[in-house]
């Protein structure tokens, strides 16, 4: 038997066989590739999404916030001051003696004329008896003397006595008169040192420590006298300003205003008195540029010591109806100062200004700001021109 092979058969037949393969890897491989990159695509969009809606929808920085107030504005200026007293007194006898009493004690609040101390009397009690025997011894020779010149006189009229012997009773007289006047003058010192001997308040004040005790020796030549009398009430501080200041501070003098000065204690915080100024001194200190300025305060509460330090602020002039905001919303960039304003939208727009005086924790801003604006007064070192802000109070 002859087998017959027909190639033309047969490469039709393996053709055949072959296709169906062909024909899958031709559309296979695409679509893994579809596969793969949709993944890739899915996983970039899930890592993105984030950030593109951050981007979309910015976040709102937390930021404090202030309102601009239309009020009264006090123009003070500051300074260190020195509490002096308006008299100080160092007691001092007038009289030598012994000191036999003492009406005082330390520290105590004391009325012009009250008693303090006193110096043995004795001595002087009898100096003035002397004195007062003296002069009546005196005056009843002068008038003796007046009776003889009367009598004559009336001899002279008939020839019975001379001239000369009226002069000279006239002449005995008039030193009878003179010896009188002195002696009305020693009488007049007896009693004075009588009175000296005790010693009284010379002012309203308080009393220090006593330099002295009862049976001590006083001289008018004792150096630390016997006690110091301050006044205390009331009393003055003494405080110095830079001359820069001086045109203003005597235009408002001149203009007749009084006024204001306030102490406050060494930290600042709290208010010890009120008073006004009193006065302001005739030149400048050429080694400080400064000028010293005398506040009066009553200090009914004794509040204010002598050569105390405290803090001074002098109210020279006050700026009507003008917008204050904290100095802590005004920041300073090239152009000069500026502040952040919250627009209605809540977005931070920065806003110039032109500032005024400085008061405490607030400034007074003279123009570009208008009352009732919403000021940022922290945070302002994150924010731009047009910052999404929330309000940290919101």
């Amino acid at each position: 038997m002859t087998l017959r092979f027909d190639r033309r058969d047969a490469s039709d037949t393996l053709i055949a066989e072959i296709s169906p393969l062909a024909n899958w890897r031709l559309w296979a491989v695409p679509l893994l590739l579809l596969l793969v990159a949709g993944a890739w695509i899915h996983s970039r969009a899930a890592t993105q999404t984030p950030a593109a809606t951050a981007m979309k929808t910015p976040v709102a920085i937390p930021v404090g916030v202030a309102i601009a107030a239309r009020s009264d504005f006090d123009v003070s200026l500051a300074g260190l001051g020195t509490v002096t007293p308006l008299t100080t007194v160092s007691v001092k006898t007038q009289i030598a003696g012994r000191i036999t009493k003492i009406g005082f004690e330390e520290g105590q609040l004391v009325k012009e004329g009250d008693f303090l101390i006193e110096i043995d009397p004795r001595p002087y009690e009898h100096a003035l008896e002397q004195a007062q025997g003296q002069i009546m011894r005196d005056r009843a020779l002068l008038k003796n003397a007046e009776l003889d010149l009367e009598r004559y006189k009336r001899l002279s009229r008939g020839n019975y006595i001379s001239q000369q012997q009226i002069d000279t009773q006239d002449s005995l007289v008039h030193q009878y008169r003179g010896a009188v006047k002195i002696d009305e003058g020693q009488v007049g010192g007896a009693q004075l040192n009588l009175e000296y001997s005790r010693i009284a308040a010379p002012i309203s004040g308080r009393v220090g420590l006593r330099q002295v005790d009862v049976g001590n020796f006083a001289q008018p030549g004792d150096a630390t006298g016997l006690v110091v009398l301050t006044q205390l009430q009331p009393i003055n501080v003494v405080f110095p300003v830079a001359e820069d200041h001086v045109p203003r501070i005597m235009r408002q003098i001149g203009e007749g205003k009084r006024l204001t000065v306030v102490a406050y204690d060494r930290s600042g915080r709290r208010k010890l008195a009120e008073g006004r100024l009193a006065t302001v001194d005739n030149q400048i200190d050429t080694t400080t540029g400064t000028v010293k300025l005398k506040a009066w305060f009553e200090n009914r509460d004794f509040a204010l010591f002598p050569n105390q330090f405290v803090n001074i602020r002098l109210t020279v002039e006050t700026l009507s109806d003008v917008v204050v905001v904290p100095t802590a919303s005004v920041q300073y960039g090239p152009t000069g100062a500026f502040a952040y304003v919250v627009s209605d939208e809540g977005n931070a727009v920065p806003q110039a200004i032109k500032t005024g005086p400085v008061e405490g924790e607030h400034i007074a801003v003279l123009e570009g700001l208008a009352p009732g604006a919403r000021v940022v007064v922290s945070g302002a070192d994150r924010l731009r021109d047009g910052s999404k802000v929330k309000a940290a109070s919101e």
